[in-house]
């Protein structure tokens, strides 16, 4: 082999070595992103593949219904009027009622069927911000939920949704068991509603939800046709009168509250109901036998409780004390009525009757306990700062204050 020859081989060699090296070198070429669906083909439909929403989120990581039942641990029937919510990070999403069966059924990712109290949050739901109308529920949002029921008289078991497994988008999760407490005792559930029979029971829940939808006449209408069935039906003639009493028709409501209780005495929201008719018909007499029914039934009222309670029961006994205790106040029965105040306040945490703090100012102002009168009336003007009487009770907080000045701090705390 000649010279060139030999140096056109060994050239010719060399670039052979040298392109896989290249080819090695070169950085692979980016994989299209996953989120990026592929496009359809053009002889199929758009609809024919399923969107993803949120972008990125699989379709079928959504789930659209959660179902299950409610269950009671000692085998009675499920109480009447139970509401099923959905907690998501303490705060309560959804509220469902369930059927006078036990089953629920809540959908996902809209509120249709689904009633929220005032005691929920209504901030956005999964998929509300957009303007795309979505039903369904991530998976992963539904790991910080929980399910629980809520019924006078029981304590509910919770059912985490952390370990759900969807094989569909509508899941089952179970039983949800109440256990009856001891505190109610069968004092504010009635036990018509268990023998009404089913066109009675039937009425009475579309009254229910007649309620809930705000048609107060349709909602009467159906209470009316349940007691008419089924005239012992204790929970239907309260319903009745509540909706009487919401239509301005004060008579009519009292005649169905007190036809309630001429049923079953130890059924109490009716009870509490004439109260508040009373109390704002200044009528202390009625007031004090109605709370006094309504606590000698409570056995909060033979506890030595010294902190604050929080009273989960439906049937409000805060209120009950708060009325009581304006009643004896007004009977002259100061005792009784500061007794009444102090249990009405441990019970009422949230708080909701900013005007039992300037009762019990005005209670401790008559028994010269000016301290504790002044901190009342300080509590109330800063839980109502707007109300009417605001400037009043300023002026008397004031007065207060100058007869509290001369008096030593060992007497200041003597009634406390």
């Amino acid at each position: 082999m000649n010279p060139r020859m030999r140096i056109f081989v060994e050239l010719a060699l060399a670039m052979g070595l040298l392109v896989p090296v290249a080819l090695a070198q070169k950085p692979p070429a980016p994989a299209p992103p996953p989120s990026t669906p592929p496009p359809a083909p053009p002889s199929h439909p758009a609809t024919s593949t399923p969107s993803s929403t949120p972008p990125g989120q699989p379709t079928g990581d959504l789930v659209m219904f959660l179902r299950g039942r409610v269950a009671t641990d000692d085998g009675t029937p499920v109480p009447h009027d139970v509401l099923v919510e959905r907690v998501c990070n303490a705060r309560v999403r959804q509220q469902v009622y369930a059927t006078s069966r036990g089953d629920f059924s809540m959908e996902l990712g809209a509120m249709t069927d689904s009633y929220l109290d005032a005691s929920g949050d209504r901030s956005p739901q999964y998929g509300e911000a957009s303007k795309v109308p979505v039903t369904g529920i991530s998976q992963l949002e539904l790991t910080n939920c929980e399910l629980r029921a809520t019924v006078s008289g029981f304590h509910s078991s919770v059912v985490s949704l952390v370990d759900l497994t969807p094989v569909s988008r509508s899941v089952d999760v179970g039983a949800i068991v109440v256990h009856r407490t001891t505190k109610i005792k069968g004092m504010t559930l009635s036990a018509a509603p268990y023998k009404a029979p089913r066109d009675a029971r039937r009425a009475y829940e579309k009254g229910l939800e007649a309620v809930r939808n705000g048609r107060l006449a349709d909602a009467r209408q159906y209470f009316e046709k349940a007691v008419e069935i089924y005239p012992k039906y204790a929970n239907a003639w309260f319903q009745l009168g509540a909706v009487l009493q919401n239509l301005a028709q004060k008579e009519s409501a009292r005649t169905a509250y007190t036809h309630a209780t001429t049923i079953d005495s130890k059924f109490l929201p009716p009870y509490l109901s004439l109260a508040s008719m009373a109390y704002e018909a200044e009528d202390w007499p009625q007031v004090l036998n109605l709370t006094n029914h309504i606590l000698d039934l409570d056995p909060f009222k033979y506890a030595n409780f010294t902190g604050y309670i929080l009273d989960l029961d439906p049937l409000d006994y805060a209120e009950a004390y708060f009325y009581n205790s304006a009643a004896n106040y007004k009977l002259n029965k100061i005792e009784d009525a500061e007794k009444s105040g102090l249990k009405a306040e441990r019970l009422d945490v949230r708080p909701r009757f900013p005007q039992l703090h300037l009762l019990l100012a005005e209670i401790f102002a008559r028994k010269n306990n000016y301290a504790t009168a002044i901190s009342e009336t300080k509590i109330y003007l800063e839980l109502a700062p707007h109300a009417k009487d605001a400037d009043q009770v300023r002026e008397r907080l004031a007065k207060l204050e100058k007869l509290n000045g001369p008096v030593s701090s060992s007497e200041k705390t003597a009634h406390k």
